[in-house]
């Protein structure tokens, strides 16, 4: 199909930019700046539906002086219609001149099927606007109006509606750049339907298109934190019983565990940012790390268990009594338990032995076995979700330092429900030939089981 040509228009620093990077999560379109007039220059930028460009955006410069211009216009042959006074406009010299980043936007305006005039919903309501509007309509092209930053407190969205409904513009699309609604973009491709109803296939088949982008970016992240914890269970360390009995010892075996596990984390949630179309420093943008707040916390510490409503259970309480009889020791060993050593090692017992003959093995050799337990799979499984709810509300345009919610993760993420997770990985702790890049039927089952409830429990437990 040909492109549906769109021409993105508005006064200067109304986010036009910030609205296309979103739309075509392109992160490195364009400039996005505080600075007036970022945008000198009409860009274009397409929508892709595979490979192929469903809609063709027109990133024009802001309108600085539609007052005077206007005035001008208006002193044109006023027996035509605004159409043909905005094309003698062009042809004269003004164009070319003390006008001419206004001709750029008229000019782009009279060659595109419709308009998205976008609006930052944070600025007042100034006479000037309206001569925008007015300048805008008179190129006789379908206008959708944008409202965006909707969200922050200083919108001004029903004085906006209101200049809006005075122009005969009710059809109006609420938007925020750099945390977008869900669902937002397919309702604003919806809307254009009423403007453009001899392109409704064209526009149907785009938000079929964005629910489907949706649902397999999700698809993807849920597989890729499967593989994080298939990756993390089935990871183990030895340590000579000598050394895991003197506790100066046995700490940097535990320590390098952890950063082990702390770096599959931290992969894992690089990945995640590369699937959504951000990068961890974009040179044009404030760097999104995701380690920034509580992800930057210890996975390990009991402020960690604490936050995400996790408690080690009846493990701790089997321990107590099994003392050090057990051949698997667990690199959580400094999760609070403080309890003594035998509480963790219980930990690990409820989690199962590896296989018999590794277990023979490692006593004929008389070492030891770290492995991670089971409540820090689920603060790892808890962040990563944050991550992903994180990145959902994101858009392209937000040029501050990604910051996950502060408030507890037990709120949005039970523990019962992080545990039907954790508890699939069980089967992970008999091989350890799974970590990393271990493969295999049996592995590649897993993931997918763990990746189905990953999907299930952020779909049921993450806020709409």
């Amino acid at each position: 199909m040909n492109p549906i040509r769109i021409a993105v228009v508005g006064h200067t620093n109304a986010g036009k930019t910030s609205l296309l990077r979103t739309l075509t999560r392109r992160v490195d379109f364009g400039e996005v700046s505080q600075r007036p007039g970022t945008t000198r220059h009409v860009e274009r930028v397409d929508l892709l539906i595979e490979g192929h460009a469903a809609v063709r955006f027109f990133d024009t410069p802001g309108l600085e002086d539609a007052v005077s211009l206007r005035e001008h216009i208006a002193r044109i042959d006023q027996a035509s219609t605004p159409p043909d006074r905005i094309r003698r406009f062009l042809e004269g010299p003004e164009a070319h001149g003390s006008f001419e980043q206004e001709a750029k936007v008229l000019r782009t305006l009279l060659d595109v099927d419709a308009a998205f005039l976008v609006i930052d919903a944070r600025e007042p309501v100034l006479p000037k606007f309206r001569d925008e509007i007015e300048l805008i309509g008179s190129c006789a092209r379908p206008v959708l109006p944008v409202l965006n930053f909707v969200r922050d407190a200083r919108s001004r969205e029903d004085e906006w509606r209101a200049l809006l409904a005075a122009y005969g513009l009710h059809a109006v699309v609420r938007f925020d750049a750099a945390a977008p609604f869900v669902g937002a973009e397919r309702d604003l491709y919806q809307d254009l339907v009423t403007l453009l109803r001899e392109r409704r296939a064209d526009l149907d088949g785009i938000a079929a298109f964005l629910d489907g982008e949706v649902a397999e970016r999700r698809q993807s992240a849920s597989a890729r934190i499967a593989e994080l914890l298939v990756d993390a269970a089935a990871t183990r360390r030895t340590v000579a019983a000598s050394d895991f009995a003197d506790p100066a010892r046995r700490e940097p075996a535990v320590a390098a565990l952890r950063q082990a596990i702390s770096t599959k984390a931290q992969r894992c949630a690089s990945d995640l940012l590369a699937l959504y179309g951000f990068r961890e420093d974009d040179a044009s943008e404030a760097p999104l790390p995701a380690l920034e707040g509580r992800w930057s916390m210890d996975f390990f510490s009991p402020e960690a268990m604490k936050d995400a409503g996790v408690r080690l259970g009846q493990g701790a309480a089997v321990g107590a009594a099994l003392g050090v009889m057990a051949d698997v020791a667990l690199g959580g060993l400094s999760l609070g338990a403080g309890a003594a050593l035998g509480g963790t090692l219980g930990g690990a017992l409820m989690q199962g032995w590896g296989p018999l003959g590794r277990k023979v093995a490692n006593r004929l050799r008389d070492v030891r076995e770290l492995s991670v337990e089971d409540p820090v799979l689920m603060v790892l499984l808890a962040w990563q979700l944050d991550l992903l709810l994180a990145l959902e509300k994101r858009g392209h345009a937000a040029t501050q330092r990604m910051a996950l919610d502060a408030s507890p993760s037990a709120s949005r993420w039970p523990a019962a429900r992080l545990g039907e997770v954790v508890r699939e990985l069980r089967s992970a702790r008999s091989h350890p030939e799974w970590e990393a890049t271990g493969r295999g039927a049996q592995r590649t089952t897993l993931v997918h089981n763990v990746a189905t409830s990953v999907s299930i429990a952020f779909s049921t437990a993450s806020p709409q």
